[in-house]
């Protein structure tokens, strides 16, 4: 099932991910602060969903949000949010790996799950060219991703909402994965974990400069709601890692 498939079945559900431990109290803030301070800068963001960090970025003063998507379904669940709560941020709907030039370019890119998507090394080479192109020249790019570090036979990410299991294929840039978060009724997705010299080689040479992997981490809020000892698992197999770099 395409990726396109796969979240026109999710649709709205997709909203309810938020909610969940891993993404409230890690994920999220550690997004939004790699990311800082977007006033006055426009963003566009590739693999959007249904517009949460699009939302985000425009409610924190981004000039110009535009959220782009493979998925109608997600695409129309964004407008209707938009539609009840106007922000002024546009969506449409595309295949990043075969985008369209945009009409302008932007200041900050957001890909946010979306290299995983690629079934090889070219498909994923031609998203990082998308990314390139959406930019303007020094703009940045910011992506959050599985681990390419995360091990499949150690502490799991499911206390926190999340489980991550090797479906046994093994695609060009690495191991196809089902995710399921543990919604009431649980949602699965698959798609690939690739390797680290993956992303680093296909963004180099879409022409990105400056790439720094960085950790995620437990938020203030995340300590205060929970103890140690329920972070621990994360601590020791962090199931997430985000990628900062430059055109």
């Amino acid at each position: 099932m395409s990726a396109q498939q796969q979240y026109d079945e999710i649709g709205e559900a997709y909203e309810g991910f938020k909610a969940l431990p891993l993404e409230q109290y890690v994920v999220v803030p550690s997004f939004l602060a790699l990311v800082g301070d977007v006033r006055g800068r426009s963003v566009i963001d590739l693999a959007s969903g249904t517009g949460f960090y699009s939302r985000e970025f425009r409610r924190r003063g981004a000039a110009e949000v535009l959220g782009i998507d493979i998925s109608g379904e997600m695409i129309a669940v964004a407008q209707q949010l938009e539609a009840a709560d106007p922000l002024g941020v546009r969506y449409e709907v595309g295949d990043v790996a075969e985008l369209r030039p945009v009409a302008q370019r932007f200041d900050i890119a957001l890909a946010v799950q979306l290299l995983n998507y690629a079934e090889d090394i070219a498909t994923t080479e031609r998203m990082c060219r998308a990314l390139h192109r959406g930019l303007k020249p020094g703009g940045e790019l910011f992506l959050l991703n599985q681990s390419p570090d995360f091990r499949f036979d150690g502490p799991t990410p499911e206390r926190y909402g999340f489980r991550s299991e090797l479906t046994g294929v093994e695609g060009e840039t690495g191991p196809q994965v089902r995710t399921t978060a543990l919604l009431d009724p649980p949602v699965s997705f698959v798609a690939n974990r690739p390797r680290r010299d993956v992303y680093e080689t296909c963004l180099k040479a879409a022409g990105f400069s400056g790439l720094t992997w960085v950790p995620l981490t437990v938020s203030e809020a995340g300590e205060r709601e929970f103890d140690a000892d329920f972070w621990a698992d994360f601590h020791a197999n962090p199931p997430l890692e985000m990628l900062r770099c430059r055109a």
